[in-house]
């Protein structure tokens, strides 16, 4: 993998991302001829900078950006999402016909850039030991953003191309031979950069906006991480503590409400890139007229899927039409202009998922009321009537159902679900005339097992 090479090269690029706008929650007055070995850890300003533009990355670069490169938009497309209109070519395209392949340049990009994130978290990680220039609070924080961060990526890229390298340091002669892990040796890993982090951050947010993780956004992810690796009893027991603090998270009655800067219900989001602007999401996904030239829109059969009554339709969706056809688009974001000052960040951790989490657990474990009840939570802010007794095949059928209009086009929960309740195959299959099962994951891309021959052997079915 084409990790950069040097922390001197780190910080150039941190310098970079810093003129370009990434972020105003911190500022430095270091020009970028002082961003060398070290300088960055000699004062909290410069420190908090090169953790921000890790931040700034996953906003703008990959992975969880809202962009059309971000898995929002390409993960909608690979599943059952979003349709794609345009001229049959490019990348969009391609994840939308399953026709994705190892020499794909956007695998490539979004695989290095997510690498080269975790190297940046690697830096600041060492950079920090045994640091005497930072009070112990402020080393804590940023030692305990950086593992949350490190495990945040890691658990993506597994999640996407299976058995992966889990980077933890920044030698590059080491990293440019590491070798690949298998799912319980990256579970164990991302656990213990998860824990670590819960132990070292506080309760407290560090800004209001909630734009840096607190320990609860840190509980509530490995709450995730332990549900997709079937810990029901640690997922239980996560989401229930994130549940319970009542005194910072507040359940958003208002649909309107759920994805606006200020909303209680938030437990991570992402700074749009000025004070003024708003999300990537909206630009992605809004569009004025039809059909929405390489523009994807959701699907007929998403919008089909809606239950009778279901205000998310209303609230969450928004139809064009050109007079004899309407086409629907995500309108979770509503923002896409600057509005003088922003009113919408990307949220990436919500209460929303923490009672789907609760109610998936405590399904598992056999408690199909509890289970019920935090369905009925999701449902009755959509306004529909509450579900009764259920066994565990209805049970399971409404959590699918309310997971996938509650969380659609937010950082490809829908695919992962088709993949988790092994559905992928008799869902997609109908839609996806390339289908192949071997579609679980994607293929590492060609370029990096040419430079690092021990990433081999390449995904089953490329």
């Amino acid at each position: 993998m084409k990790i950069k090479r040097t922390i001197y090269h780190l910080y150039l690029l941190v310098w970079s991302l810093l003129i370009s706008g990434c972020t105003d929650f911190v500022e430095t007055d270091l020009p970028p001829s002082q961003l060398t070995d070290g300088a960055v850890f000699t004062d909290r300003a410069t420190a908090t900078a090169a953790l921000a533009n890790i931040y700034a990355g996953l906003r703008s670069q990959t992975l969880i950006t809202g962009g059309s490169r971000g898995i929002g938009n390409l993960l909608g497309h690979y599943a059952d999402e979003l349709d794609h209109y345009g001229d049959g070519i490019g990348t969009i395209y391609n994840f939308n016909i399953h026709s994705v392949l190892a020499t794909e340049p956007e695998l490539a990009t979004l695989w290095n850039n997510s690498y080269n994130l975790i190297y940046a978290c690697n830096s600041i990680l060492e950079g920090l030991e045994d640091n005497t220039a930072l009070t112990e609070l402020d080393r804590e924080q940023l030692q305990g953003e950086a593992l949350f961060l490190r495990g945040f990526i890691h658990f993506y890229l597994s999640q996407l191309f299976g058995d992966i390298p889990y980077v933890t340091r920044t030698d590059y002669r080491e990293n440019a031979q590491i070798s690949k892990l298998g799912s319980s040796e990256i579970y164990e890993l991302l656990v213990s950069d998860l824990e670590r982090a819960i132990d070292l951050l506080p309760e407290s947010y560090v800004t209001p906006d909630r734009v840096r993780v607190n320990r609860y956004a840190a509980v509530g992810f490995l709450a995730r991480a332990a549900l997709y690796s079937g810990d029901w009893d640690t997922a239980l027991t996560l989401s229930d503590d994130v549940l319970d603090k009542t005194d910072l998270y507040l359940w958003e009655e208002d649909l309107d409400e759920v994805f606006l800067k200020g909303s209680k219900g938030t437990l991570w989001q992402l700074k749009p890139v000025s004070s003024e602007g708003n999300t990537l999401e909206a630009q992605t996904y809004i569009f004025e007229s039809g059909p929405p030239i390489n523009q994807g829109a959701l699907t007929r059969s998403f919008m089909d899927g809606f239950a009778p009554g279901d205000q998310r339709v209303v609230h969450w969706t928004r139809g064009i039409t050109n007079g004899t056809t309407v086409w629907y688009h995500p309108y979770k974001y509503k923002a896409n202009a600057p509005t003088g000052s922003s009113v919408e960040h990307s949220v990436v951790l919500r209460l929303g998922e923490l009672y789907l989490i609760r109610a998936e657990a405590r399904m598992q474990l056999g408690d199909f009321d509890g289970a019920i009840a935090d369905l009925n939570k999701i449902r009755g802010r959509a306004g529909l009537s509450d579900l009764e007794s259920l066994d565990r095949m209805g049970v399971e059928a409404a959590l699918v159902q309310e997971r996938r209009y509650e969380l659609f086009t937010e950082f490809g929960h829908r695919w992962f679900d088709l993949k988790r309740f092994q559905k992928a195959g008799e869902v997609l299959g109908p839609l996806k005339p390339n289908w192949q099962e071997y579609h679980l994951l994607f293929p590492i891309p060609q370029s990096e097992l040419l430079a690092n021959p021990n990433l081999n052997p390449q995904n089953d079915g490329y």
